[in-house]
């Protein structure tokens, strides 16, 4: 018998479930808004803007609000390791916006499900750990699917394909990578303190890469503004919204269990691919449907028979 105090645990839970969702898809669709319907093709700026918030945010989050407690860099070699992942971090999340200019984010989502092939990859190769021979297979049809999918897909793009699979490598690259730079008891970070760190580093990197490769970026922008009068508030929205959905991210894996966050997940991916495809009306193909499923059953086979195996 559910007593009101499970009641309101499961309500909370629930609650922040639907907000993770709604943040998670919607910066997706509004990165996708913003750099394919209003001519606004500055990713690295997005992705500035973007990390300009969580550092802020975080801030804020960490040091008034007191969300999760503060927790401090003890060593430069601490602040190097955070360095070097904001840095890898970067490139995932530039090189995913990139993507999705060129990329429907239907096929983009297929692709993304890939993360945990490239994270098994890097994982033998940096740890040397090894998982079983099963768990292995499972990973077969998760790059199976995608293939079918780029087949099946009416808007291939291969540069936008080319951004999309470096950003899932990198994505994976960095959580790897994470585990081991931030092992020891003394040096682990959780994940909002760990973007608190990062977010700055981000914004100092992409700032000078915003100059270069984009210069006209402001200049554009501001003429943009002035036909598209909602153009400033959806930037500022669709930051905030990152942060929010980093912050919901910590806030589910807290309250639930990562099996559970897993499942969660694979799921998000989906209802991304539905919402986009109403949403954006891009043509899809049983093809590119097919791959894609098999793609997410090869997630959910791998995430099944690693939990096996520990």
């Amino acid at each position: 018998m559910s007593t009101p105090q499970s009641e309101k645990q499961a309500l909370f839970i629930t609650s922040l479930i639907i907000f993770w969702y709604s943040s998670n898809i919607g910066v997706l669709l509004l990165n996708k808004l913003l750099l394919s319907n209003y001519g606004f093709s500055f990713p690295i700026f997005l992705t500035m803007c973007h990390m300009s918030a969580c550092a802020v945010l975080s801030y804020v989050s960490i040091v008034f609000l007191k969300i999760v407690p503060f927790q401090r860099i003890k060593s430069r070699s601490q602040f190097l390791r955070i360095s070097t992942l904001s840095l890898v971090f970067c490139g995932s999340v530039v090189g995913g916006n990139i993507s999705l200019r060129y990329l429907p984010v239907s096929f983009n989502q297929a692709v993304g499900a890939t993360t945990p092939f490239f994270t098994a990859v890097f994982a033998y190769m940096i740890t040397v750990k090894r998982e079983a021979w099963l768990t292995y297979g499972c990973l077969v049809p998760v790059v199976a699917g995608v293939v079918i999918a780029s087949g099946g897909e009416p808007n291939f793009h291969l540069y936008g394909f080319i951004m999309c699979i470096g950003a899932t490598a990198a994505r994976a690259f960095k959580s790897v990578l994470q585990g081991v730079l931030l092992s020891s008891e003394g040096e682990k970070l959780n994940s909002m303190n760990l973007l608190l760190y990062m977010s700055p580093i981000a914004v100092l990197v992409l700032m000078p890469a915003a100059i270069i490769m984009e210069p006209n970026v402001i200049d554009v922008t501001a003429t943009l503004a002035t036909e598209h009068r909602y153009l400033g508030l959806l930037i500022l929205v669709n930051s905030a919204m990152a942060y929010g959905a980093n912050l919901l991210n910590f806030l589910v894996t807290k309250h639930t269990s990562a099996l559970t966050l897993q499942v969660l997940g694979n799921a998000k991916g989906a209802v991304a691919v539905v919402i986009s495809i109403l949403l954006f009306r891009n043509p899809v193909t049983f093809t590119g449907i097919a791959g894609y499923t098999l793609t997410v059953m090869g997630v959910v086979a791998y995430g099944e028979a690693k939990r096996r195996h520990k």
